[in-house]
């Protein structure tokens, strides 16, 4: 229960002391704020221990009377507020008192202000699909708002953790998100929240007591075999093609698909060995990643450097819409009898596991080739094969072997 005071005082007038002004000061929970009343008088007239004018003369009373009009005005604002079920401060029973509109916000207001700002850094802070990501969940919030309580907007005062669970849950059932996409566009809506409360539109934090946790998804990549058989695979379309070759260009170089479709001939040059390398900084991390390219990878860089859309465009590779590509993607892994569905991503995956670390490279190689920010990160997009812990295990038992028999002719 929030503590109330009121308590009448004098200041005195810079540059003639001898007149004051009587302000009102309003303390609640102790926060304050101060208002005058356009009272002067003398200050030989003002009683500090009283806090009111002193003595009976009819202006004395007459002003004391008006300061208790003020006192009885402020308590009946208080009240209101109070029987409103609103929050009762410094600033809303001042702007009550004086009958001043609170400002209000509501939560798709601030939302698409967020991400008009967010389209603006563009390139600069954040990327495109960071961007649309909000996007798409300022379209989830208005289709859950509809859904629930059939409003397009809410004031974000309203806003608490029964409004949390329900979008949740409709993201879970309605929306039959998963759990890592509902985690991340509850994550997406907090932050707009999360705007609210650092400018003190909202003063309970809805989000106090929720939890959730992203789960870890093992991360499918092709084997050698099925990395081979798209590679040799004859498509009657060119599209088909182009896109298979970007698409092997990624499992030989790790790039993701924004970091190739920026990928130009300036960042390609000569490494410590003589050899052609791709020095880029991460799209997502601002990381940079270093990259020696690959025979297979060098081979489809040259099949490419006279396309018409690389030299329209400056870039090494023809590269489509991401939609796109993965849309083909899924008509190649179909062609070649993969039994998941492959996306580009699938590439960067096969890069860390297959390629790399299958082939005993060190994890901290592959991390700096991805341009990750950790060691942590390396580990979970990299899952290593049976094959590889197969031939570390026999490496261990051929070292037990000789050992034992070592120890045998011994005794």
């Amino acid at each position: 229960m929030e503590t109330y005071n009121v308590l009448f005082y004098a200041k005195k007038v810079k540059n003639n002391p001898r007149n004051s002004i009587i302000y009102l000061r309003i303390t609640i929970s102790g926060k304050r704020t101060e208002i005058s009343t356009g009272q002067m008088i003398k200050t030989s007239q003002w009683s500090i221990k009283s806090g009111k004018i002193a003595g009976n003369t009819p202006n004395a009373k007459r002003l004391n009377s008006f300061l208790e009009g003020i006192r009885s005005k402020l308590f009946e604002c208080y009240n209101s507020l109070f029987n409103e079920g609103k929050e009762i401060t410094c600033e809303t029973l001042r702007n009550k008192y004086l009958g001043i509109e609170e400002r209000k916000f509501t939560l798709i207001e601030v939302f698409k202000d967020h991400n008009s700002k967010m389209k603006e850094m563009i390139g600069k802070e954040f990327s495109k699909g960071t961007w649309e990501r909000y996007e798409t969940s300022l379209r989830h919030t208005q289709a859950f708002m509809k859904w629930k309580y059939n409003i397009t907007d809410i004031d974000v005062r309203h806003i608490n953790s029964g409004f949390v669970a329900d979008y949740e849950f409709y993201l879970r059932t309605v929306r039959d998100c998963s759990n890592n996409s509902a985690v991340k566009y509850i994550k997406n809506f907090q932050k707009i929240i999360n705007i609210c409360i650092d400018n003190e539109w909202i003063s309970k934090n809805p989000f106090a007591t929720y939890k959730s946790k992203i789960e870890t998804v093992d991360v499918r990549f092709l084997t050698d075999l099925q990395l081979r058989k798209i590679q040799s695979k004859k498509f009657i379309s060119e599209r088909l093609s182009i896109v298979r070759d970007i698409f092997v260009f990624c499992c030989f170089t790790g790039l993701a698909y924004i970091d190739v479709k920026n990928l130009t001939k300036l960042k390609i040059t000569r490494g410590i060995d003589g050899e052609l390398w791709i020095k880029i900084k991460r799209t997502k991390t601002k990381v940079e990643a270093i990259i020696p390219i690959l025979a297979d990878a060098q081979e489809i860089l040259k099949r490419y450097k006279d396309h018409p859309k690389c030299i329209n465009e400056n870039a090494v590779l023809p590269v489509l819409s991401n939609q796109k590509m993965n849309e083909y993607l899924k008509e190649i892994g179909d062609l070649c009898e993969i039994d998941f569905d492959i996306t580009f991503h699938t590439a960067r995956h096969t890069f860390a596991t297959m390629v790399t670390l299958n082939n005993g490279v060190p994890l901290e190689t592959v991390s700096k080739m991805l341009g990750h920010t950790n060691i942590r990160m390396t580990q979970h997009y990299a899952k290593i094969q049976d094959k590889k812990i197969g031939k570390d295990m026999s490496v261990l038992k051929n070292i037990l072997t000789k050992s034992e028999k070592r120890s045998s002719l011994e005794s």
